[in-house]
């Protein structure tokens, strides 16, 4: 991986760098049933402060400095806007508004916006194979959620149409809420020169979850009245396991890895939705889904792999060249051999 997981104090590295999407793709799930039942605004706020919470009281157990300077808090201000009340936002009344496919894939999109923000403010280096899994990790996820018929020859006027719907709809809060994930992701980088990176992830979801509230109590109403009991659990789980936990370890991993290599792992998000929607919910995935699951899975080595196989290739071309070059040497011998003994 391009993150460097063995300089990572934490056990298991691997495995929790992948939990995050992991947790938010079973979050996905969970939330399903509990959407319907309850109102945008509340539901993303629940999703933020009680999770910030939790946050900060493991950081302060961990012993984990608070934020100090101004510089640190008025970073941490801008990621809450951006990455909190925004991305959070946006999300929930995208849920509420489009299809979870295609909102999926909007959603699930932003790892294109992170490979061109860190490349251009932190010189990463994205090269051949790395835009080549981005692009196959796009059409991955274009195959898992969007419409099988767009794929298998639908009528263009019907294309039209939806494209037409796309507004109305709500797909372009998706796209929103994927930007602001996105600015949030290399934000972070910058959050962190100045305050501890998991505290700074829980006062940002704080900060960023009271204008959500604010907004709902002002707008919205009967926010709690219809939930019965397993939507309650199913915001607990939304809130403990797909915000704090998973929000905790994505930051504190985007603090200091490579934002693309992490970013790419987004793709698995709608993979473990699938799978436990198809195991939990009784989903089946249409052939075209598991092709998707299969490219998505690729693009996710060649992004994070990028670097092996560049060296891999310059490798074969130096031996390439110098097996190349050995063979006139060789015959050049034999032929002034050949020229002294006549």
């Amino acid at each position: 991986m391009q993150i460097k997981l063995t300089e990572s104090r934490l056990p298991f590295a691997s495995l929790l760098l992948i939990a995050p999407f992991f947790l938010w793709g079973t979050a996905m799930v969970a939330m399903k049933g509990v959407i319907p039942h309850t109102t945008p605004l509340f539901m993303a706020g629940v999703r933020l402060v009680p999770a910030g919470i939790l946050v900060l009281v493991a950081g302060a157990i961990a012993r984990r400095q608070q934020p100090q300077s101004w510089q640190a808090w008025l970073w941490i201000s801008l990621f809450a806007l951006v990455d909190g009340a925004l991305f959070q936002g946006f999300l929930a009344e995208g849920l509420v508004r489009t299809g979870a496919g295609l909102g999926s894939v909007m959603i699930d999109s932003q790892p294109i916006a992170v490979a061109l923000l860190s490349c251009w403010l932190f010189g990463e280096s994205i090269g051949f194979w790395g835009w080549l899994g981005l692009c196959i990790g796009i059409l991955g996820i274009g195959l898992i959620g969007l419409p099988d018929e767009w794929f298998l020859g639908m009528a263009s006027s019907q294309i039209h149409l939806t494209f037409a719907s796309l507004v109305d709809s709500g797909e372009w809060l998706m796209l929103l809420a994927a930007l602001s994930m996105a600015i949030g992701t290399v934000i972070i980088r910058y959050v962190s020169r100045y305050a501890d990176p998991v505290m700074a992830t829980g006062w940002h979801m704080i900060l960023g979850g009271l204008p959500l509230f604010a907004l709902s109590s002002a707008v919205e109403s009967q926010q709690w009245v219809n939930i019965d009991l397993s939507g309650w659990m199913a915001l607990a789980y939304s809130t403990i396991f797909g915000s704090a936990i998973a929000y905790g370890l994505f930051f504190y991993f985007a603090s200091s890895g490579n934002l693309t290599s992490l970013s790419s792992l987004t793709f698995l998000t709608p993979v473990f939705a699938l799978l436990f929607g198809n195991l939990l919910l009784g989903e089946v995935l249409s052939p075209l889904q598991w092709v998707g699951v299969s490219l998505t899975l690729i693009s996710i080595y060649l992004i994070n792999q990028r670097e092996v196989l560049k060296i891999g290739g310059k490798i074969s071309a130096v031996t390439e060249e110098l097996e190349t070059n050995t063979v006139p040497v060789s015959l050049s011998i034999q032929d002034s051999k050949s020229d002294l003994l006549h």
